[in-house]
């Protein structure tokens, strides 16, 4: 059964109605990216079966679980007792060798699952990968090239339930970082909400008042950037 979209054809011509009645009013670039996922996280699968099956025998020790070793008494000579010794410590070395394989398969499996793999890893490490995507796409884009150096790139990571917003050097030299704060809490509340075209087209509209303000519109105002927005399926 195919996944139904984030954004629905009305929502997807909201969003771009909302562009262009933003771009109306100022020099500046607005461009919307939706995204399946900013990172495969290929690394917390095998991080946490490395860290598992490291842990593992320690654990079962700790609870009580011990290899068995042969009784040395009942007249055993000196060869028999080291010979069983050797036996006993490559049975209990390779015990744990297959221990620490098993474990490690297994977590790797479980932790693969999408949702498992969703909740394992580490916030700040998607929080990195969502930012270096965007800032990927801001220069993909070319959101970087236009005219007045006046590009907004708001991205939105569906798998890891982050969005991440940019503004080229023309504005950001002009506009407090926390300035945007309105915007991705809006959009960020419209996706929650299950309104995520209406999340966009209000981030877009408070992402306009402030362009609007500081960069208005002149005479000469050409639309340098697709309005539409960018959806980027999962690979």
């Amino acid at each position: 059964m195919a996944k139904e979209p984030l954004l629905s054809p009305s929502d997807l011509a909201a969003i771009q109605a909302a562009v262009r009645e933003a771009e109306a009013r100022t020099s500046g670039e607005i461009y919307c990216v939706v995204a399946d996922d900013s990172s495969d996280y290929f690394e917390t699968p095998l991080a946490w079966a490395a860290g598992v099956a490291l842990l593992g025998p320690a654990l079962l020790l700790l609870v009580g679980v011990h290899p068995g070793v042969p009784d040395f008494g009942g007249g055993w000579t000196a060869a028999q007792v080291t010979a069983a010794a050797g036996a006993a410590a490559r049975e209990t070395l390779m015990g744990a060798i297959v221990l620490q394989l098993v474990l490690f398969v297994a977590t790797a499996l479980v932790v693969s699952l999408g949702p498992v793999r969703r909740l394992l890893t580490p916030r700040g490490l998607k929080r990195e990968r969502v930012r270096r995507e965007a800032q990927a796409q801001f220069l993909g884009k070319n959101l970087h090239a236009t005219r007045e150096r006046t590009g907004v790139l708001i991205y939105v990571s569906l798998w890891e339930h982050m969005a991440e917003l940019i503004a080229d050097e023309g504005i950001a030299g002009q506009v407090e970082p926390q300035v945007w704060d309105r915007a991705m809490a809006a959009l960020t509340a419209g996706l929650k909400r299950g309104e995520p075209g209406a999340g966009f087209a209000a981030a877009v509209g408070l992402c306009g008042d402030v362009l609007a303000e500081r960069f208005p519109a002149g005479p000469d105002n050409p639309n340098e950037l697709p309005d539409a927005v960018v959806l980027l399926p999962r690979d």
